[in-house]
């Protein structure tokens, strides 16, 4: 499996990894973004911060990147990195399809992006994924995959991706929702030919949403690499959003919110590869201090109360706005 490449990483920062949902496209529901990308959201400006970002991870030991077909122009971006750097061959991409992007690089737009799980939408995504990242492509999920998704039981589906598994691709998908333990376990189920289909999945857990934990613990020893996304909770356990006993973990550490919040997760035994969505390079090294953050019992006790019902954390992340 090309993604197992990632087990040879030997930097400090090995399980940490680059989303590029907040750089590859003008909108997104991330808190600070006014802050963050400032008022000049053009194809060029973005494409040259995701290369900025690309560039301080790779020289700081980030060796997975994330990206999806729905997040703007993250992919192109990628593509042309990897282009202008070919040495670089050590890298490990993921991307995801599912989702088709509708905003037409704008931040006010009706639907900014569209989901359908279907084969035909499968079929023309991986087709432009194809034309753009080529086989430097390790890793194709299925994007924020829930209980009711078709892609759970569409057996032609699954034949496409036993194929492309077949090629030389790990296929995995991702999760959203309050039921994402519900759709990690119904993924396990999922075989073709009586071998598991996936390979890893992509949870949201942090401080404030953990209920995906067992289940995910579960794909960690059934040999799926875990991805987790929105360690910092798109923004609301970042400075200064962040809630009280973080503020006062991070000052007792002398450490920014956003480490603390994802040492939180990396100290996950199931914690695979977790994602750092920054949008600057100061919060990408602040990000990457969460690789030696050491959190004592009585800190873990302290953040463990920030966690809230799950019908409730994703009730208020859909409340969030695009900006």
């Amino acid at each position: 499996m090309p993604f197992a490449r990632l087990a040879t990483a030997t930097t400090p920062t090995s399980h940490i990894g680059l989303g590029l949902a907040a750089v590859g496209r003008p909108g997104y529901i991330n808190l600070g973004r006014d802050e963050d990308l400032g008022h000049n959201r053009s194809v060029e400006t973005l494409r040259a911060r995701t290369h900025e970002l690309l560039d301080a991870a790779y020289f700081q030991g980030v060796r997975y990147f994330d990206v999806a077909r729905s997040y703007g122009r993250s992919e192109e971006f990628l593509a042309d990195w990897l282009d202008k750097n070919p040495g670089r061959n050590d890298v490990v991409v993921g991307s995801k399809w599912g989702y088709t992007y509708t905003a037409d690089w704008t931040t006010d737009a009706e639907k900014h992006e569209v989901k359908d799980h279907g084969v035909r939408t499968y079929d023309r995504q991986r087709a432009e994924t194809a034309e753009l990242l080529g086989d430097r492509l390790d890793l194709y999920q299925i994007h924020s995959v829930t209980p009711d998704s078709p892609a759970l039981t569409d057996k032609e589906l699954h034949a496409r991706l036993a194929e492309a598994a077949a090629q030389g691709t790990t296929i995995g998908f991702s999760t959203s929702g309050p039921a994402q333990a519900d759709a990690i376990r119904a993924a396990l189920a999922v075989t073709v030919d009586g071998e598991p289909l996936f390979r890893t999945v992509q949870s949201t857990y942090n401080a404030l949403e953990t209920s995906a934990g067992p289940a995910l613990a579960e794909a960690h020893d059934a040999g799926l690499t875990v991805i987790v996304k929105e360690g910092m909770a798109n923004g609301r356990l970042a400075a200064p959003h962040a809630p009280d006993a973080l503020r006062a973990v991070a000052e007792e550490r002398a450490l920014g919110c956003d480490a603390v919040a994802l040492a939180l997760v990396l100290r996950q035994p199931w914690a695979g590869v977790v994602l750092s969505g920054a949008a600057t390079t100061v919060q990408l090294s602040s990000n990457l201090h969460a690789a030696v953050v050491d959190l004592d019992d009585e800190q873990l006790s302290r953040l463990a109360e920030l966690v809230e019902e799950p019908q409730e954390y994703w009730d208020r992340r859909g409340r969030l706005l695009w900006h």
